[in-house]
């Protein structure tokens, strides 16, 4: 998978977060991503490598 996310793109996780979706916007972007849950409105930062790993799919930039 090409990783062309950028700030603002929804992507979707491999893994669903505990509230039920595994919908996410990437609100930080460099070294380590921040996401935030498009459910509960949480948001957890995790390294860029990890964040590959667990990517599954690009829904929109």
């Amino acid at each position: 998978m090409k990783n062309d996310y950028k700030l603002g793109s929804r992507v979707i996780m491999k893994k669903a977060h505990p509230c039920g979706t595994n919908e996410w916007e990437i609100i930080r972007v460099g070294a380590d991503i921040k996401i935030k849950c498009l459910g509960c409105g949480r948001s957890i930062m995790i390294p860029r490598v990890e964040f590959n790993k667990k990517l599954k799919k690009i829904i929109e930039e």
